[in-house]
């Protein structure tokens, strides 16, 4: 394993990344815990977690981000991802250049979500001159809510998830965006 892992950029903590195959199996660990996927409608099967891999890697590759896959920068060790990631389905907002993240429960409060989002965010606006960056989650994932509004992104609107229209429980989201004024020219 290799230990001197190259960096696209750091935070203070955090090591983010393009995605190997060895991340697979932890990924699929993360995934795999009831909590970290309490607020999306199932359990990723190994198989989706390899395919989301791919799909990550693929849109590294084309686009020069994607949910990157982050590293504890003191051991590096994997903890699961922060990042941004083109979505496509059918809203009034898409396309669109989101920004999430997923991390493993035992690493929880310690801020590492809000301090990777951050970073991936002035990483977005700085190095790839992304205007808008977005973030949506389900009403009921205030956690997840207050880390959005801690990155000082700005809420729009409700809105009922065309991915998830059928799940009573995720449905009503919240989409939040980059302020205007924080565009950097």
């Amino acid at each position: 394993m290799e230990h001197d892992k190259k960096y696209l950029f750091t935070s203070e903590r955090l090591g983010f990344r393009n995605w190997e195959l060895a991340d697979i199996d932890k990924m699929h660990e993360i995934n795999s815990d009831e909590k970290v996927m309490e607020f999306f409608p199932g359990i990723p099967t190994k198989e989706q977690t390899t395919e989301f891999v791919g799909r990550m890697k693929k849109q590294f590759d084309d686009k020069g981000f994607c949910y990157f896959a982050v590293d504890k920068l003191e051991d590096n060790e994997f903890i699961g991802f922060i990042g941004l990631c083109e979505q496509t389905y059918e809203a009034e907002f898409t396309p669109c250049i989101d920004i999430g993240w997923r991390i493993r429960r035992s690493e929880w409060n310690k801020g590492f979500a809000t301090e990777g989002a951050k970073k991936c965010l002035q990483y977005a606006l700085n190095e790839l001159k992304i205007e808008n960056i977005y973030s949506v989650t389900p009403k009921i994932n205030t956690k997840s809510e207050r880390i959005i509004v801690k990155i000082g992104l700005e809420k729009q609107y409700e809105f009922e998830h065309p991915l998830l229209i059928n799940n009573e429980r995720l449905k009503t989201c919240v989409l939040y965006k980059t302020e205007t004024k924080a565009k950097l020219f």
